[in-house]
């Protein structure tokens, strides 16, 4: 059987910067970042597992991070050595988790809110900062099983975004969202057991920007909280206004900051 391979979208030459999008997402929610970027780097977006034109996971409650690093290999190989990671949210963790696996080929990284939420639970069991992603979760799971998807949607993207961002979302953006909730189940397996300590980051001796929201959730900033005490190279940046989905919903002081940082690197 062969190797299941990402579909990347793709441009511009020079040094390579890989961006991983958040889960509900898929690799378009980078177009504008790869505008500004593509006259000096290579820049290259893929869709993960189950996202835009990527093929599917066999399992719809069972992924690890690790699956989704293996993934990306022909994707890292593209960018050549060394490159930037750039992630958001499920993206995010992917990014950190790839540059573990991958120490002498990352040049930096650059973060929104990475949904580790394992380094929470770490730290002890529930009641903790996760506690709302695994509700919601549930019941995104709960609706799930009931065949609505609409009731899925609604869940999980009411957590991200607030409380009546599904019912105000265009209906036709609705159906994709919806479908693409058909694995939450499998996000949450892979966040909230992803095996990797705390302690493991104090090696990644490479420049992070890690960005987070004001306005977002007690479950990221606990993961944000907890890298940044880590992290040897991190500079923190916050958008007081703004919330989880920010690189989606405001990208222009996003992309802003990642360009900046991104050319800070050069």
């Amino acid at each position: 059987m062969s190797k299941p391979e990402p579909w990347i979208r793709e441009s511009g030459t020079g040094p390579g910067i890989v961006c991983l999008h958040s889960n509900a997402s898929h690799s378009g929610q980078w177009r504008a970042l790869m505008s500004r970027l593509s006259d000096r780097y290579h820049v290259l977006a893929p869709d993960s597992y189950g996202s835009g034109q990527s093929p599917e996971w066999p399992s719809d409650t069972i992924i690890t991070l690790a699956d989704e690093v293996a993934l990306l290999e022909p994707v890292l190989g593209k960018a050549g050595s060394p490159f930037i990671l750039v992630g958001h949210s499920y993206g995010a963790a992917i990014a950190l988790r790839a540059a573990l696996t991958y120490p002498d080929r990352v040049r930096a990284l650059v973060l929104y809110e990475p949904t580790l939420f394992s380094l929470i639970d770490a730290e002890g069991r529930s009641p903790n900062e996760a506690d709302g992603i695994r509700d919601t979760v549930a019941s995104a799971a709960a609706a799930l099983e009931a065949g609505d998807r609409d009731r899925a949607a609604k869940a999980f993207i009411d957590y991200w975004m607030g409380e009546g961002s599904w019912d105000n979302t265009r209906a036709d953006r609705k159906p994709a969202i919806a479908d693409s909730v058909l694995n939450v189940r499998r996000w949450a397996h892979a966040l909230l057991t992803e095996p990797t300590p705390l302690s493991a980051f104090c090696n990644l001796r490479v420049p992070v920007l890690l960005m987070t929201g004001g306005r977002s959730t007690r479950s990221a900033h606990g993961v944000a909280r907890r890298l940044l005490t880590v992290l040897p190279l991190a500079e923190h940046r916050e958008f007081p206004e703004l919330g989880h989905m920010a690189p989606i919903t405001h990208p222009e002081p996003v992309n802003q900051a990642i360009e900046e940082f991104v050319l800070r690197m050069s």
